[in-house]
Order: structure tokens, then C-alpha cells, then sequence
């Protein structure tokens, strides 16, 4: 099993994943059953347009519309980058 996302793979998070505010940190982070991942603004940035609608590629298309003067294949080779580690670590599934 590839852990690459295509263009048209409709990532999600599981049932008991969530993102969440952690108030002692002052950040949001990744909640799992016995995980916790701190977001950054980039994976922060991400993490909001995974849905379970959207698709890859418009998760990508959305995010290089927000921040214009990023390359895009930079954008893309990160967005994959992020999610396919998170769904190694099941995090995330794909529909």
C-alpha cells in the first residue's frame, strides 16, 4: 500500500481524531486515542481543509490560493509530505 496521496483520494480523520485547542500550550493540536501532535500554522493551514469532502488536489488548490507567493509544486510536495505521515501513523484515511 502507497501512503502518496493522488489528486483525486478524499483524505479524512478517522473516528476519534480530532483537531483540537490545547489551552496549556496555546496551540491547536492532534488528538488520537493515547496520541497527542502539536500543530504548527502549516499543518494547522492543512489540517482545516481536511473535510472528508475535499479532495487532494483541492485541498492543494485551496491552499495555493490562500498563500499566492508559495510555489506551488513546493506547496503540493509539502501537503503530501504532512499527510502521508500522518496517515502512516493512521491519523488519517483515505475514501
Amino acid at each position: 500500500m502507497s501512503l502518496t496521496f493522488a489528486a483525486s483520494d478524499v483524505p479524512y480523520m478517522p473516528r476519534g481524531v480530532r483537531v483540537a485547542d490545547d489551552p496549556v500550550r496555546g496551540q491547536k493540536v492532534l488528538l488520537a486515542p493515547e496520541k497527542a501532535v502539536a500543530l504548527d500554522a502549516v499543518g494547522e493551514a492543512i489540517l482545516a481543509r481536511v473535510d472528508g469532502a475535499a479532495s487532494f488536489g483541492a485541498i492543494v488548490a485551496s491552499l495555493n490560493a490562500a498563500f499566492p507567493g508559495a510555489p506551488e509544486g513546493r506547496i503540493e510536495a509539502d501537503v503530501q509530505s504532512f499527510l502521508a505521515a500522518l496517515r502512516a501513523r493512521i491519523f488519517l484515511m483515505v475514501k
